[in-house]
């Protein structure tokens, strides 16, 4: 069953944000607006969802879509995450308003899949509920080639009648097994570790061998009994897991670079398959530029990459903290000074540094602006 959920509270915040005109809102609507690339056609990351739902334990799932807009209440509070838990702090997560966020993670969807007429049908008559979900998540990140502040996620659900059967953490492994074999091949190499996640226990994280070097895969575990209660879900036991698209992808292709898989550029997309090692088609040059400032000791590094991402786009490959150091007699109380590097390079060209310094200007007059920082 395909279920899309409309919701009208989504659209009217989107109405909201569009009417102001601080940066935050207008950062906010550029990532929904932004494609989803588990849906786009030709994109490794839909090609990486289709592998895996086509594999036997997920065949038949149900197939969810969920707004990217959610209350704290459900992606927070409904999952062991309560006030004051690391998971709501603002320098991570873009809040709407102060009870509405960007999705954090896509284990959301149980919320909006048990709340489903069809599926509270299902529970009703006790039969075993079997969901994916795969979409677009936000969250503030340190810039680097590996990190977006905008990724996908895909994630599984299974529940059965605990009279009916008790599933264990064996038979989370063996679907598990089936997700690397789908995207790595048969002989794929795997393991678990142990793992702690707020709304599953036991939890384990599957690791797969890649080019002699062992990789995170997915999180995963059994639902907690006390978590399901906060949806209304008595006497049902079962399995969730989790995990990143675009680490996986970047596995398989030996990407370098995770601006790669938004690139437009035809020789890039031409190479963009799974298992096939991505060549590069020119090491465009780089081009570093400094700055250094004070601010009050309240500021946020993931606010400030935020701006650079912003002012500089997909241009900016890396921002490196080089120096940080206080001193209340040459700055004053409660200063800090920051000095950060900022890699620029292009995926398609060569940069020249007229531009570069026209973007680093805007960014030494908002980072004033903005942060009321202090040039040095």
């Amino acid at each position: 069953m395909l279920i899309e959920i409309d919701s009208k509270e989504e659209k009217e915040l989107i109405k909201q944000l569009e009417k102001r005109t601080d940066n935050e809102a207008k950062r906010m609507l550029r990532f929904l607006r932004m494609p989803d690339l588990t849906r786009t056609t030709g994109s490794p990351l839909a090609e990486l969802v289709k592998r895996v739902k086509q594999i036997p334990a997920l065949k038949d799932f149900d197939d969810i879509k969920i707004p990217e807009i959610v209350p704290t209440r459900v992606l927070f509070d409904l999952f062991n995450m309560p006030p004051g838990h690391p998971s709501r702090s603002k320098s991570d997560t873009y809040y709407v308003d102060q009870d509405h966020i960007l999705i954090t993670h896509d284990t959301v969807m149980w919320h909006y899949y048990f709340e489903h007429p069809q599926v509270k049908e299902k529970i009703a008559r006790g039969e075993d509920l079997g969901v994916v979900c795969y979409t677009k998540v936000y969250r503030k990140d340190e810039i680097d080639r590996r990190h977006m502040n905008v990724f996908h996620q895909f994630g599984g659900l299974y529940l059965t009648r605990d009279e009916k059967r008790k599933v264990t953490l064996d038979d989370l492994k063996q679907v598990l097994g089936q997700v690397a074999q789908s995207i790595f091949g048969p002989k794929v190499e795997y393991n678990f570790t142990p793992e702690t996640f707020p709304y599953t226990d036991p939890s384990c994280e599957m690791n797969i061998k890649v080019r002699g070097e062992w990789v995170e895969m997915v999180g995963s575990g059994l639902p907690r009994k006390d978590v399901l209660k906060n949806f209304d879900i008595t006497g049902y036991n079962g399995w969730a897991f989790g995990f990143g698209l675009e680490r996986l992808a970047m596995v398989s292709m030996d990407l370098p670079d995770i601006r790669l898989l938004w690139s437009d550029d035809p020789r890039v997309r031409s190479q963009l398959k799974l298992g096939q090692k991505f060549k590069e088609i020119s090491k465009y040059p780089s081009v570093t530029r400094d700055i250094s400032f004070v601010v009050d000791k309240g500021f946020v590094p993931n606010d400030y990459f935020d701006l650079i991402r912003d002012l500089g786009g997909d241009l900016v490959e890396q921002v490196e903290l080089l120096d940080k150091y206080e001193d209340e007699e040459k700055f004053g109380k409660n200063k800090m000074s920051y000095t950060y590097r900022i890699v620029y390079r292009s995926m398609e060209r060569t940069l020249v540094s007229k531009e570069v310094d026209e973007i680093q200007d805007k960014i030494y007059k908002e980072t004033a602006k903005q942060f009321s920082a202090e040039l040095r």
